[in-house]
């Protein structure tokens, strides 16, 4: 799968509407992490296979920093993150571009923080920290409590 990130990153730029790519694929590893939580983080994730093939070879790979687990901090994380994504699509053109641009915008933007974060500390630091995992395991954390 990690065809697949550059093809959103680059191709997202020139042709906005493949950020509708990343939303189905939002959606589908959120129904997927009701039956097997956090499966898409480890083993299908697009930018997690960018981290370990290629942010792996250069990052300092120390300690993820215990705060980082801390779910407060998980959750702060999401929630300004998903706050900017809502704003993104209030202040967007209301057209299919710009709205599938979005998306496009978000995988940018957590690409380089995952980048950021991971030449410095631990390739996968933003794994930690990402908020479709954070939201990942609540739903699974939702089912067992279904159960």
């Amino acid at each position: 799968m990690v065809w697949f990130l550059p093809l959103i990153l680059i191709g997202g730029v020139y042709f906005q509407l493949l950020g509708y790519l990343v939303f189905l694929m939002m959606v589908f590893f959120l129904i997927l992490s009701y039956f097997k939580g956090r499966f898409w983080c480890s083993f299908l994730c697009p930018r997690g296979a960018f981290l370990d093939l290629v942010l792996s070879r250069i990052s300092l790979k120390r300690k993820i920093p215990l705060f980082f687990h801390r779910p407060k901090v998980r959750w702060a994380i999401f929630f300004i993150f998903m706050g900017f994504f809502i704003f993104q699509f209030v202040v967007s053109a209301k057209n299919l571009f710009s709205l599938a641009f979005v998306f496009v915008r978000m995988c940018l933007i957590t690409t380089l923080f995952s980048i950021i974060l991971g030449i410095p500390i631990h390739h996968r630091a933003w794994c930690a920290i990402c908020p479709m995992g954070t939201l990942q395991t609540k739903v699974k954390t939702l089912n067992k409590n279904k159960s």
